[in-house]
């Protein structure tokens, strides 16, 4: 049963397709519109006909999301953009597949009301997961809703935004899977895991660079944040269908500067409509290094891994990059060696790596491992899609 929401003054009411029929309101098959009529105006709603699929992507502060975010929305076709005449400061991005929504909207105490707690962001005392839950729920479900926003700029709580049911759904922030309602919504789930001595590099290029922030002033933000984010943000990742985890390099004795990244993309086995890459031989355990002369590699050139490993008690498969990439267009002779990426023709993957290649992290695993990720959640969803159609036309042989 498709259900939708009609938004004209002063009504905003849920409707059931079937019950259209009941109140004679025209029904737009090609366009997914209803009709209404009332008073002598009419209004139309946009309707899903169908549930939206909902990822997940969890990280801190700074570490990416919206990197992958990008790259994800690439994937699907045409870039992410902020609502079409909204609020300028509104953190929605659109695009024609999807719709990614900041969870710092669910904030539930503005800037001074957090500093007059005493609480960060970070816990869930400034949250409201209630109506995250419920609003999450009701897009799925495909029905509009009106969101809040938090103002990143003035720090406060502004008008909220019509969201209409897209078909894929992203939540992206601090809390996606760390409320059990919200998290079984999620069709599947991603973990950006960034190491300490990662972030903290990340931090001092990105806060000194664009904000003139000191190197105190970071060390003390870094530390204040960190109870929480031990106690409510970093333990999600035990929930998380695919993590990946930035380290620092294992190929440079002692590296401080961060420029060098060994990164590793765990997946867990046994999620439906997943199934983990592998390299060379599934299941096998392998160490290979690839420079020569098929790829270039400089110092301290490149490493990979892939093998079978127990985290958070959960079956995984982990393929691991260490290094950094010299040229792009030789990526090709990596992604020959890689199986299960879900890509629609040969060499896919590296022509998304070049497409953004201007993109943090392009030249590492990062940006690999993310554009894999994002190639995967495409799959998963035309699996759904499909799934969902043969069971439409069974259901109409009945």
């Amino acid at each position: 049963m498709a259900s939708c929401t009609i938004h004209t003054a002063p009504y905003s009411c849920s409707i059931s397709r079937p019950a259209a029929k009941a109140f004679s309101l025209g029904f737009h098959q090609r366009h997914q519109q209803l009709i209404f009529f009332s008073s002598g105006r009419r209004s139309a709603v946009v309707c899903s006909a169908e549930k939206t699929v909902v990822i997940g992507l969890a990280a801190d502060s700074g570490c990416g999301k919206s990197t992958f975010m990008r790259r994800l929305t690439s994937v699907f076709g045409g870039a992410a953009e902020p609502p079409r005449g909204g609020n300028p400061d509104s953190n929605t991005l659109i695009s024609d597949t999807t719709t990614v929504i900041c969870l710092d909207d669910y904030h539930s105490l503005d800037r001074t009301g957090r500093k007059e707690k005493g609480v960060t962001a970070l816990d869930p005392r400034a949250n409201d997961f209630d109506l995250m839950y419920e609003q999450v729920k009701a897009i799925k479900d495909g029905v509009a809703v009106e969101k809040p926003i938090y103002n990143h700029v003035t720090g406060l709580l502004d008008p909220p935004e019509l969201i209409k049911p897209p078909k894929i759904l992203v939540i992206e922030g601090l809390h996606p899977m760390y409320d059990s309602r919200v998290r079984d919504l999620l069709d599947f789930s991603i973990y950006l895991d960034i190491s300490n001595e990662v972030k903290f590099a990340w931090k001092i290029q990105r806060d000194m660079a664009e904000r003139g922030h000191s190197l105190e002033s970071i060390k003390a933000s870094i530390e204040a944040r960190k109870p929480d984010f031990d106690a409510y943000i970093d333990p999600q990742k035990q929930y998380a269908d695919a993590v990946i985890e930035v380290l620092p390099t294992q190929l440079i004795p002692d590296d401080d500067e961060g420029k060098v990244l060994r990164v590793r993309l765990i997946m867990k086995e046994g999620v439906k409509r997943f199934a983990p890459i592998y390299l060379f031989d599934e299941g096998s355990t392998i160490s290979w290094i690839p420079c020569g002369r098929k790829l270039t590699c400089s110092y301290p050139g490149i490493k990979f891994f892939y093998g079978p490993e127990t985290y958070f008690s959960n079956e995984v498969s982990v393929v691991e990059m260490d290094g950094k990439f010299d040229r792009l267009d030789e990526l090709i002779y990596v992604e020959s060696h890689l199986s299960n990426l879900s890509t629609k023709f040969y060499g896919e993957v590296t022509q998304q790596m070049l497409k953004h290649s201007d993109f943090p992290g392009s030249n590492n695993g990062t940006g690999l491992f993310q554009t894999i990720v994002g190639l995967k959640i495409r799959d998963l969803y035309e699996q759904i899609v499909a799934e969902r159609a043969a069971a439409s036309a069974a259901a109409a042989k009945v």
